[in-house]
This record gives structure tokens, C-alpha cells and sequence, in this order.
């Protein structure tokens, strides 16, 4: 913060669409937010909506594993199936 260089930040971005002057106020004038706290708790907030929605993606990707692997049996059994029976 305060410093001017080249590179720019996507939470920047944003914090500068979402209000300009807030975005110059911190970053050009160097102010901190008065409402320090009602922000760490959102950040604790995006941290643990981070951790659920990984969560889901591992069971998302496990449920996946699990169906092909029911589908590699269900072939499995229909080709030994079809050879014991002819």
C-alpha cells in the first residue's frame, strides 16, 4: 500500500469499481478503513466459504471417480457375462 508500482491487483480492481474514492483514499492517501474489524470478519467469512466450496469439489470429484468405477464393473460383468453364456 502507498507504494506506486507496476502491478495491479484484481481485488484493486474491484475495490476501486466498487468505490473510487475509497480505492484513492487507501491507496494514494494512505488511510485505513475505520471499520477494521467488520472486515476481518469478512475475510474469516471468505476464508471458510474458500474452504466449503473445496471441500465440495473434492467430494464432487470423488462421486465422479465412484460412478466410473461402477461403470467399468457394469462393462466388466456384461463382457464376462456374454462370454459364459454363448
Amino acid at each position: 500500500m502507498g507504494t506506486h508500482d507496476d502491478v495491479i491487483r484484481a481485488s484493486e480492481i474491484g475495490e476501486y469499481a466498487y468505490c473510487a474514492r475509497a480505492w484513492w483514499l487507501r491507496h494514494v492517501k494512505g488511510r485505513q478503513s475505520a471499520n477494521v474489524a467488520a472486515m476481518r470478519r469478512g475475510q474469516a467469512r471468505h476464508r471458510e466459504h474458500g474452504s466449503r466450496v473445496e471441500r465440495s469439489h473434492l467430494v464432487l470429484r470423488l462421486a465422479q471417480l465412484l460412478l466410473l468405477l461402477a461403470l467399468a464393473a457394469m462393462v466388466a460383468w456384461l463382457i464376462l457375462g456374454m462370454r459364459g453364456g454363448g
